[in-house]
């Protein structure tokens, strides 16, 4: 069984940083993109980065510059670190997984559908 354990969320100023970390187990196929998403109250859940077995990744355009995704530390661990925090970024971010028969770069996954899901990490930038 996949199981996908987000943190790192939490309360912070604008400006600020933060650094979500992905836990991930149970994943078999060698081929496989990590992602993270966010929705906020109201609005569609959105791409924000992920990173492929490939080494690849992605970076949405409202996060490049600020947002790094890497798979450093654990094998099974992929972190976001988020800086220049703005409240716009403010949201439920989620990790989410999928596999593949096949190399997949990130930006392609991005176009999939993700079957694993983990409960998610609270975001929240004041004003």
């Amino acid at each position: 069984e996949v199981q996908l354990q987000a943190s790192g969320g939490g309360l912070v100023e604008t400006g600020g940083s933060l650094r979500l970390s992905c836990a991930a187990s149970g994943l078999k196929f060698d081929d496989y993109a990590i992602a993270w998403f966010r929705q906020a109250p109201g609005k569609e859940r959105e791409g924000v980065s992920a990173v492929s077995s490939d080494g690849s990744t992605y970076i949405a355009d409202f996060a490049k510059g600020r947002f790094t995704i890497s798979s450093g530390g654990a094998r099974n661990t992929v972190t976001l670190q988020m800086n220049s925090l703005k409240p716009e970024d403010t949201g439920l971010y989620s990790c989410a997984a999928t596999e593949y028969f096949g190399t997949t770069p990130a930006a392609e996954a991005m176009s999939h559908s993700f079957y694993y899901w983990g409960r998610g990490t609270q975001v929240t930038v004041s004003s």
